[in-house]
């Protein structure tokens, strides 16, 4: 966070060529903000900010926040989502505080990947920005919206799901128009069908249920 203070300005000169200053996060106003999305997070410890002679503040807060956000799974396991992370001040109205990005969403979507130091199961594949005015009861407010979009990597899925089911129908195919006879057929049957229930139950713990649309791949 980056903001400006008319009053707390001083000449370098006049105090040994100290140019900056850092202090309590308490001991200047600093802008209040809430994530709209946030359920839970942690704060980080560190409440101190850096002052400007010029009445720059500067202020990293670093912590990490637990968000929701609407799944659409109906292509899972190829399937992309779009989260949104939209930052307020809903204690002070437009006219008195408006929220402003610095930066390009190309310089924080790059900014973004290179947070990114291991393999997990998405991947960050945009950032975009949309400032705008939320208008409530009370007054109108300053937001700033980051829209962020992952894309699944199915790898994983499609070697521990979508092969072994693709085996089982071929293997059930075969038997069924093999040249075994009836008995053997009835046996390899019900061996299939006992595999095919052992699939189903790591299916059912492997796809997501949060979503009102089910995924394709779990209605056949």
């Amino acid at each position: 966070q980056e903001w400006k203070n008319t009053l707390a300005t001083w000449d370098p000169q006049d105090f040994c060529n100290i140019s900056r200053v850092i202090l309590p996060t308490d001991t200047y106003w600093s802008p209040p903000i809430f994530i709209l999305e946030r359920v839970n997070g942690q704060n980080s410890n560190l409440d101190y900010m850096v002052v400007m002679h010029n009445g720059s503040f500067n202020s990293t807060q670093p912590f990490q926040v637990t968000l929701t956000c609407s799944l659409m799974i109906l292509k899972f396991p190829f399937d992309t989502q779009t989260c949104n992370l939209s930052i307020a001040s809903f204690l002070y109205p437009v006219t008195d505080l408006v929220m402003k990005t610095r930066r390009t969403p190309a310089e924080m979507m790059k900014d973004s990947q290179s947070y990114f130091l291991t393999d997990g199961e998405w991947k960050f594949t945009n950032l975009s920005i949309i400032e705008y005015i939320e208008e409530m009861d009370n007054g109108e407010f300053s937001v700033v919206t980051y829209v962020i979009s992952m894309e699944r990597r199915p790898t994983l899925y499609i070697l521990n799901l979508i092969l072994p089911t693709c085996a089982l129908y071929l293997l059930d195919m075969a038997v069924l128009f093999g040249p075994s006879s009836l008995e053997e057929k009835i046996n390899f049957q019900i061996a299939i069908i006992l595999g095919s229930s052992m699939l189903a139950v790591i299916l059912n713990n492997i796809l997501p249920t949060s979503s009102n649309k089910p995924p394709v791949i779990g209605t056949h």
